[in-house]
């Protein structure tokens, strides 16, 4: 299988997280991951009044070391 269609096709089936979750997965408090939100730093999406993350997103953005900007 084509290495675009497999990426694609993960990203796809990823599960989308709320920002408790997302909290946890960084092993950070609640207020810290709105700070972040709130300042534009942390890849995020709105459905209604809920923010909801992509799990791959954020890892990546830590990887590249935008948590500590």
């Amino acid at each position: 299988m084509n290495q675009e269609i497999e990426n694609a096709m993960q990203e796809a089936a990823e599960k989308w997280v709320n920002l408790e979750d997302i909290a946890e997965h960084l092993s950070v408090s609640a207020d810290t991951v709105r700070t972040w939100i709130k300042n534009g730093k942390l890849p995020v999406y709105r459905a209604g009044k809920r923010y909801k993350f992509k799990i791959s997103e954020v890892d990546e953005w830590v990887r590249q070391g935008r948590i500590s900007e």
